[in-house]
């Protein structure tokens, strides 16, 4: 496929005519890291002709984890623990890629029920990202009802998170094989009333915020990618489809039984600031549908792969039986061994496609972990879309590519 060259669009470039005759000194401006329009400790030096920009550097590593190497040195158990805070807006999506990932790696098998969980949570985190995207992207526009509206459906998802798995955020309710535990009683009818409650949001955020002409005006035109820029750099998620790109690995690469589910992949040619935020509109609309179809299915039945060797036994069986004592003593001090051997496995989270790359030398630590992060690679576009706009545009521009700077700095 033939792509255009990585430059900015005419419409994007500095203005030319009797300025240029004009001696000019590019201004650098520090913007970040510590400032709340940035999502982060994430520092970008800004280079200024008069109110234009003529280049930005992301500068990463402040908030530099180092999960990758903690990965390696923790059981694949243990593992559970790190992968949602690489991602602490949306850490279902991934807890999800780290066990898919070790569960292909062994062979797990997952029973039907604890997949249809682990879909209503994903799609959940998927929402709960989208919220505090248009709450606080508008907040960055100077827009503060917004947020009051956004958080007020986010509080009522991490109701939903804390029932289910007993914390608001950094859950690491998903475990290798299946689940921690099973939902509790009532849990589905909960998030049946909290979907009529979200689409009443949506119709408010629609109408009070993504038709305000204010808001028009700062996002239509600005910070354009076209599909083909989009592809270059990587792109993923709703950026990407943002683009005109239909690329949805829920689709393109179905697991967790997502291959039976009725939704669309929603995209839009504009490639603008505007579309980017309407993405997460409509995509909103479509996990709520997702969900609507993962209670309907939700069936009796056990939550986690009956091979004790994966799985830790019911803490009933330790009052009776020996045997499972040994696998609860061995799998928590030691850990399985998967075979050797290396896998990857995207999924699709808030931000576009996360994929853990594992590769195990047969022992009960991975030999090598490395993190498949969209924040990571979505910032690449930072540079292109903010050439030649005026210093306000960039903050707009930022606040909808929706990085994540744990998702950065791994």
């Amino acid at each position: 496929m033939t792509t255009e060259p990585l430059r900015p669009s005419p419409a994007t470039e500095a203005p030319t005519g009797a300025n240029t005759l004009l001696h000019t000194e590019i201004m650098s401006l520090n913007v970040g890291p510590q400032h709340p329009s940035t999502h982060g400790v994430l520092r970008l030096v800004v280079d200024m002709d008069g109110e234009r920009v003529v280049r930005v550097t992301p500068h990463m590593g402040y908030l530099h984890t180092g999960f990758e190497k903690t990965f390696e040195n923790r059981t694949y158990h243990q593992g559970v623990t790190y992968a949602p805070r690489t991602d602490y807006l949306h850490c279902f999506g991934h807890e999800l890629a780290y066990v898919l990932s070790v569960e292909k790696l062994l062979g797990a098998e997952v029973p039907e029920r604890a997949k249809v969980v682990r879909v209503i949570l994903h799609e959940l985190g998927r929402i709960h990202s989208h919220l505090v995207f248009v709450g606080t992207g508008l907040l960055d526009l100077g827009a503060l009802t917004p947020f009051f509206y956004a958080f007020r459906e986010k509080e009522s998802v991490q109701d939903l998170f804390e029932s289910a798995a007993g914390y608001r955020m950094n859950q690491g309710y998903f475990r290798v094989g299946g689940l921690y535990r099973d939902i509790p009683d009532g849990w589905p009818e909960a998030v049946g009333r909290f979907l009529e409650q979200l689409e009443r949001g949506i119709d408010e955020y629609t109408t009070l915020f993504a038709g305000n002409p204010i808001f028009i005006d700062r996002a239509r035109g600005v910070g354009v990618i076209p599909a083909g820029v989009a592809l270059d750099l990587g792109l993923t998620g709703p950026n990407l489809r943002a683009s005109g790109v239909p690329l949805d690995h829920r689709k393109n690469n179905p697991y967790s039984g997502y291959e039976d589910y009725d939704f669309e992949v929603i995209t839009s040619p504009d490639g603008d600031s505007l579309a980017r935020f309407n993405m997460r509109l409509w995509e909103m609309r479509q996990s709520a549908a997702i969900i609507r179809q993962a209670v309907q299915r939700l069936r009796p039945g056990p939550v986690k792969d009956p091979n004790r060797k994966i799985s830790l036994p019911p803490r009933q069986e330790l009052e009776t039986s020996m045997e499972a004592v040994i696998h609860h003593f061995k799998l928590v001090t030691e850990g399985f061994h998967p075979p050797r051997g290396e896998v990857y496995v995207p999924t699709e989270s808030a931000r576009g496609e996360v994929g853990y790359y594992i590769v195990s030398d047969g022992g009960s630590m991975p030999y090598r972990v490395k993190i498949r992060a969209p924040s990571f690679v979505n910032l690449q576009a930072l540079e292109y879309a903010c050439i030649g706009v005026q210093f306000a545009d960039l903050i707009t521009i930022l606040a909808t590519i929706d990085p994540v700077l744990g998702d950065v700095d791994r």
